[in-house]
């Protein structure tokens, strides 16, 4: 099973929270699925899931490089001399960033943010497309700083062959699995400690009817596309 989320800005990309802060078990009903890769709680867009731990692995690693591409709104008009660095590497403190495709975009057809963004009056702001082969912490957020223009806002458009086409804020959709990933996906569920820890708090929170217990059952339903 793979499944396409758009994350809405301060989500967690996590299905539990002590601190009672909103995560993906808020909008995912399914508690099979695990999120291939992450996704900041100000961050927003696509989240890919699955219970398929080779194909989450073939996502999210960074040995197989899927492409991410980001719309990030930033303070200021980026100047070609910019955009040239972001495209080459730019130096951050754990080292300089790999090569990106990087172009200055029309405002994109996206949803209003809630809250919205804080932007001082007299300084325009300008959307950046930009595609990473890595991931780093922050790593967009921290590019565009390091050539003057601070992200406001920051959209993730697409992994690999999918991308946020078709669904609003806080929707998932069931996807196809692409023919040549067939031989990865084909083998069982996920079966990690990781996944094997969760499954048994989850039934232990429903046997004791605890915390979690409570907002696996109490959330509003999900929104799902057809």
């Amino acid at each position: 099973m793979l499944l396409r989320l758009n994350k809405p800005f301060d989500v967690l990309c996590q299905f539990s929270d002590n601190e009672n802060r909103q995560t993906l078990a808020d909008f995912v009903p399914l508690t099979s699925v695990y999120p291939a890769g992450r996704l900041d709680r100000d961050s927003e867009g696509l989240v890919l899931l699955t219970d398929n731990g080779r194909l989450q692995h073939h996502i999210s690693h960074p040995q197989h490089k899927q492409p991410k591409t980001y719309w990030a709104q930033v303070e200021g008009e980026p100047s070609p001399q910019a955009i040239a660095d972001l495209r080459t590497g730019v130096q951050l403190k754990d080292g300089r960033t790999a090569p990106a495709e990087a172009r200055l975009i029309t405002e994109p057809p996206v949803w209003p943010r809630t809250p919205p963004i804080r932007q001082r009056v007299n300084i325009p702001t300008h959307w950046i497309e930009l595609t990473l082969h890595e991931g780093r912490n922050r790593q967009v957020r921290r590019m565009t700083a390091a050539v003057g223009h601070p992200t406001l806002r920051l959209i993730r458009y697409s992994i690999g062959p999918w991308s946020l086409d078709g669904l609003a804020p806080g929707q998932w959709q069931e996807t196809k699995i692409p023919e040549e990933w067939a031989t990865i996906a084909s083998h069982d569920e996920m079966d990690t400690p990781r996944h094997r820890s969760r499954y048994r708090g989850k039934q232990r929170s429903v046997s004791g009817g605890g915390r979690n217990a409570k907002r696996h059952c109490g959330h509003k339903p999900a929104r799902r596309t057809p």
